[in-house]
């Protein structure tokens, strides 16, 4: 269990593949020594990575692997973009290339789709672009050798825009992030997340996130039917995150994550927060109205006065 002034239990059991057969107590961490996250903004909040990151310190102790999160606001890996989003969105593989030659990670864990449907209902056209965005970045992964986990979308959630009256029917004249289709979670999302988990046989392992959401949501909501971790519908708060990471961690062969005191958390979350400005400054992106980090070296030298610190709280 992780807690954020709250217990987040997951009592479901998570749908894991592997591509090499292995069981999950195996498959985890490939012996990776370098692991970056990619994704959108979901990723770019930086929780549920530093919840694992945590967790990998306390199990694996020295023998943990560096995290890195490269995790971008508005991003998608199919190109695609609503009109009335304010800036074409930043694709990952304006990127990738920069970004797997400068980290060189031994292990990619990448999370996209909730952006890639641009929130309009399902298209044929747009699905193939998720396709072959998705492809496209099994490919460039493994060209350098490295291994890919590749992860779900997570699911939307309706009900809080619902009550704000801010969800659109079909055929309306457009959609966007801020007017969304009403059944894009289950028209969209659920059949990008379905695809995924069919990419088995080309990647080291597909977690399922939309279902471990969903699940967790549809619990919580027979004792409170407006419960919500997605103010927005899109973007999951702390508990959410607590979720995601929960989800990742058994899929990894754990049974559940170890409770994380708020100072050790904290202190990892600040590191991340430094670094990840960092890294992303340092790889080159094009999406505007990102403040830029520190330089790199300066950013590895505060992140490395912070360890001490870490490792007292993250110390059994």
């Amino acid at each position: 269990m992780v807690r954020f002034g709250w217990t987040v239990t997951v009592s479901f059991v998570l749908v894991l593949c592997t591509r090499e057969g292995s069981d999950a107590k195996e498959a985890w961490p490939f012996n990776a020594k370098r692991v970056l996250f990619i994704g959108d903004s979901i990723t770019a909040a930086g929780h549920y990575v530093a919840t694992l990151e945590a967790q990998l310190r306390i199990a694996l102790r020295s023998a943990a692997p560096e995290v890195i999160n490269l995790g971008l606001p508005s991003e998608t890996c199919s190109g695609l973009s609503e009109p009335d989003h304010p800036f074409p969105r930043p694709d990952v593989h304006e990127r990738l290339d920069r970004a797997l030659t400068k980290v060189k990670p031994d292990l990619v864990v990448a999370c996209y789709g909730m952006n890639d449907g641009i929130y309009y209902p399902f298209s044929l056209e747009r699905f193939e672009a998720y396709q072959k965005g998705i492809q496209k970045l099994i490919d460039q992964v493994h060209d350098i050798g490295a291994k890919l986990i590749l992860m779900t979308p997570p699911a939307f959630d309706p009900l809080p825009l619902k009550k704000q009256g801010k969800l659109l029917p079909r055929g309306a004249e457009k959609y966007a992030w801020f007017a969304i289709y009403e059944n894009y979670d289950q028209e969209v999302l659920q059949r990008y997340a379905g695809w995924i988990m069919e990419q088995r046989e080309q990647v080291e392992m597909v977690i399922d996130l939309h279902s471990a959401v969903s699940k967790y949501v549809s619990t919580k909501r027979k004792q409170d039917a407006d419960f919500t971790m997605s103010p927005d519908g899109v973007h999951v708060n702390r508990e959410g995150h607590a979720v995601l990471a929960d989800a990742i961690w058994r899929a990894w062969g754990h049974e559940q994550l170890v409770e994380l005191k708020s100072e050790s958390i904290k202190l990892v979350e600040e590191r991340q927060t430094i670094l990840h400005s960092a890294w992303l400054s340092y790889v080159g992106h094009q999406r505007p109205g990102m403040e830029p980090g520190l330089p790199l070296a300066e950013a590895q030298r505060k992140a490395a006065e912070m360890e001490r610190d870490i490792n007292k709280w993250l110390t059994p």
